[in-house]
């Protein structure tokens, strides 16, 4: 695709590096606004009547059987180092049996030399992986062509489309017409051969908007709730304008918690698919996030450290995240995820 709104390729990789290297180097968590996790805690169940041996993570997503119910949530591609990321990522993710999500593939559509910074099904050829566009370029020229040029390059199981309004409007060159978006989705959706699914990027989606796009189409809800990242503080960095790098401070506390998320989204939609991130910071939180009505838990810039470091310290991350669901599971009696989904231990601190 070629057009007036195409990104040359340089500054979208420096942008994409810039990305990574704030979310590592600035405080770019949101201010005053937490996860929302720390406000339940389970009940201890003294007598498990478990062995701990026999405790089962596995699950399945859109009827792809998966060794865990966790995701390592989109994060980058765009450029040779995040590419590098990527395949790290994509390797350990397969080892560990995690689903994976993509950073934004807009840039590989619009420079097809950046395509394989996208393509890791080579590293992980079992596990579901989930391209990812901007749901605001279907109105900037994007449609089902470049959807299916997502899946297709990525060789990805799902499509997600992203929302991300604020972090438009904070960033240099960011696409803030985010209007008539829905009937869109709708469209793609319809047309499209794999699932799609909605997901924010750290403010959250309520039950209310989940209906409106699971009633247009979506497969699956990633809820992306307040407590982790906050891509206006992120942009805040980015930016050389004085007024969006003042006005970002008035957000930095802006979003609705990840856990009142997944409980609104669930109370809506009782039989959807639905993906609970944001702010997650460990396998407490993911077995908080699951017994809340989360099918899924996902991580991401908690894992960008050790993806930047090395295999072996992404893989010794993710394994801690296994055994710390899977002990979680152990201290309420829960073995294996229907019955940590279906548990009455969760207790609200309020």
């Amino acid at each position: 695709m070629k057009s007036e709104e195409i990104i040359p390729e340089g500054q979208i990789a420096d942008r994409k590096s810039a990305h990574v290297r704030l979310c590592l180097e600035e405080d770019v968590a949101g201010e005053g606004v937490t996860s929302g996790f720390e406000k339940y805690h389970f009940r201890h169940q003294a007598l498990p009547e478990l062995d701990f041996a026999t405790i089962s993570l596995q699950t399945s997503f859109l009827n792809q059987p998966v060794a865990t119910p966790l995701l390592i949530s989109s994060m980058t591609g765009g450029s040779q180092a995040t590419g590098d990321i990527n395949k790290r990522l994509a390797t350990v993710a397969e080892q560990r049996g995690w689903a994976m999500g993509l950073g934004s593939v807009r840039a590989a559509i619009e420079h097809d030399e950046l395509a394989a910074t996208f393509n890791v099904r080579q590293q992980a050829p079992n596990i579901p992986i989930i391209a990812n566009l901007g749901a605001v370029q279907l109105n900037y020229g994007f449609g089902i062509d470049q959807c299916r040029r997502a899946v297709d390059l990525a060789e990805a199981s799902a499509l997600v489309l992203h929302l991300n309004s604020l972090q438009e409007v904070f960033q240099p060159e960011g696409n803030v017409n985010f209007a008539g978006l829905l009937s869109q989705i709708e469209q793609i959706a319809k047309q499209l051969e794999v699932p799609i699914g909605i997901k924010e990027v750290g403010w959250g989606i309520d039950g209310e908007t989940a209906r409106l796009l699971v009633n247009a189409g979506a497969s699956f809800i990633d809820v992306a709730g307040a407590g982790g990242t906050s891509w206006s503080q992120v942009e805040k960095f980015r930016s050389i304008d004085p007024v969006r790098r003042a006005a970002a401070e008035a957000f930095a506390g802006w979003g609705t918690p990840t856990a009142e998320c997944i409980v609104d989204v669930r109370q809506e939609l009782p039989e959807m698919t639905i993906i609970g991130s944001g702010g997650l910071k460990n396998g407490v939180d993911a077995a908080k996030a699951i017994a809340l009505g989360a099918d899924f838990a996902g991580f991401g810039r908690s894992l960008l450290g050790a993806a930047v470091e090395s295999t072996e310290a992404l893989e010794q991350v993710l394994a801690q995240v296994e055994f710390e669901l899977s002990a979680a599971m152990l201290g309420i009696g829960a073995g294996d995820i229907t019955a940590l989904q279906s548990t009455t231990r969760l207790r609200s601190n309020v």
